[in-house]
């Protein structure tokens, strides 16, 4: 019985939860028409790091700083009141015993102008406070010589920005400050939320959408961009993940906890490796890139399914782990060991053995 036992045994797969390296790349060099495989090595990873995203999760692109303006300019849609100050005995605006007439809450239109008693239309959009409060003087000067003129500008709904979600208080805030900044208007809606994770800030300009990470805005002067008036701000948790299977100790979609994850943070992140099953040479980073991507040349992948070899037992892997990166959506499969497979064989024989050797007892 023992023997028929361990034949019918042997000739069947013993049980476990994950693929053999050699099953699935059929060792580190296999390559075929439908698969490219590659070592991660000192010697392949630049030519690696240099192949284009395979897709556009965590691709970021963020606009430049700019300036600063000197002084905030008239936008259309805001609100302006001109008074004219008239010293003439008999003045074209003011009535008798007056010497100002009060013109309030002209509205900009979307072109830029504001009509004017004995002037007309003035164009006064995209131009300081000071320079429109001279020009309107100027066309005034010609009608009335004595005229001084006051100009009180109020922003309209396009002076401001809004902070859409991802803070403690949502909402508009109006561009008092010409030198308002990203971090400026997180921080006037009460900061980000406390339950995002890795929180990234998406700008929304006109038709163009950017993303970045929270923490490298904060840490790169450079990307704490000067706000414009209509521009809207999210911030929201790092949506990036990868999957983990085989003989991990997690089998999960990991989020990213950082804005870049190498494949030794990986290991870090899945709990490591389960001791008594996996194979530390056959660490499989599956990866699909679009059909634009590949090359036949070092320029890109050869395939447009690709995998990637990491051995964790010699310096060289462990060193080109810690600068392989980690995309959005691959897959971290840790294969398992055949020596793991032959043990969970050997144990299944041995239970057999017990059984048999107590029935021989009866």
């Amino acid at each position: 019985m023992i023997a028929v036992s361990v034949l019918a045994l042997a000739s069947c797969d013993a049980p476990r939860g994950a693929a053999l390296q050699s099953e699935i790349v059929g060792g580190p060099a296999d390559s075929s028409a439908d698969l490219a495989v590659y070592t991660v090595s000192k010697a392949t990873l630049p030519a690696i790091a240099s192949w284009p995203a395979p897709n556009a999760d965590g691709d970021y692109t963020w606009p430049s700083r700019g300036a600063a303006s000197v002084d905030k300019p008239i936008r259309p849609f805001d609100r302006v009141d001109v008074i004219v100050w008239d010293s003439e005995e008999s003045s074209l605006l003011s009535s008798p015993g007056q010497n100002t007439v009060e013109m309030k809450n002209m509205l900009v239109s979307s072109g830029g102008t504001i009509f004017l008693p004995f002037v007309g239309s003035v164009h006064i959009a995209g131009m300081p406070h000071s320079a429109a409060r001279a020009r309107i003087q100027r066309k005034y000067v010609e009608a009335i010589p004595s005229a001084q003129v006051q100009l009180n500008v109020k922003q309209g709904t396009r002076g401001t920005v809004s902070v859409v979600s991802g803070v403690s208080r949502p909402g508009p805030i109006t561009l008092d400050d010409p030198s308002f900044t990203v971090l400026h208007a997180i921080a006037a809606s009460g900061g980000p939320d406390k339950s995002l994770k890795n929180p990234s800030v998406k700008l929304i300009r006109g038709n163009q959408t950017y993303q970045r990470p929270l923490s490298e805005v904060m840490s790169n002067a450079s990307y704490d961009t000067y706000l414009r008036p209509g521009d809207k701000l999210a911030v929201e948790s790092d949506s990036r993940y990868f999957r983990s299977l085989g003989a991990a100790s997690k089998e999960a979609l990991i989020p990213f906890s950082k804005p870049e994850i190498s494949a030794l943070d990986a290991m870090s992140l899945i709990g490591g490796l389960t001791d008594q099953r996996a194979n530390p040479k056959g660490i499989l980073i599956l990866r699909e890139y679009p059909q634009t991507a590949v090359r036949a040349d070092d320029q890109g992948p050869d395939n447009v399914r690709s995998v990637f070899v990491i051995d964790l037992t010699t310096a060289d892997g462990l060193f080109s782990a810690g600068k392989f990166q980690i995309h959005s959506k691959d897959t971290v499969l840790v294969t398992e060991s055949a020596i793991a497979a032959s043990n969970t064989l050997v144990r299944l024989v041995r239970q057999l053995t017990g059984i048999t050797f107590d029935i021989s007892r009866l």
